[in-house]
């Protein structure tokens, strides 16, 4: 019963399948605001969860546009391909994060993670 309003990023937790499209299990999650930290509401959907994501060190790449699945598997290659071999990063899922509600027209910005192991 209490309306948090847009939070950013919004964050899909991708497992990659072979050929590097998404598999069909994803993860959806939102930041709490700072407010509702401490005590956030409880959700009355049963499948809806409240984690506390541990810090982490990420590498990332940015870009702009209205996000699709194919844009997030293609900037993951690319940063996939710029980190090289040498990089350690988690490789059974990846992150991928926008920050703008669906009414902005220009100058979005989105995100692809790789966690850092």
């Amino acid at each position: 019963g209490v309306a948090m309003g847009m939070t950013a990023p919004v964050s899909i937790t991708a497992f990659p399948a072979e050929d590097g499209s998404f598999q069909q299990n994803v993860k959806v999650s939102v930041r709490i605001p700072s407010k509702f930290q401490d005590n956030p509401p409880s959700p009355t959907d049963e499948s809806i969860k409240i984690e506390e994501r541990q810090g982490m060190t990420i590498y990332s790449t940015q870009f702009g546009g209205y996000a699709k699945e194919t844009d997030y598997v293609n900037h993951a290659a690319k940063l996939k391909a710029a980190l090289g071999s040498e990089a350690a990063y988690r490789k059974d899922f990846y992150l991928c994060n926008g920050y703008d509600p669906p009414m902005k027209p220009y100058g979005r910005r989105n995100e692809v993670w790789f966690v850092k192991e």
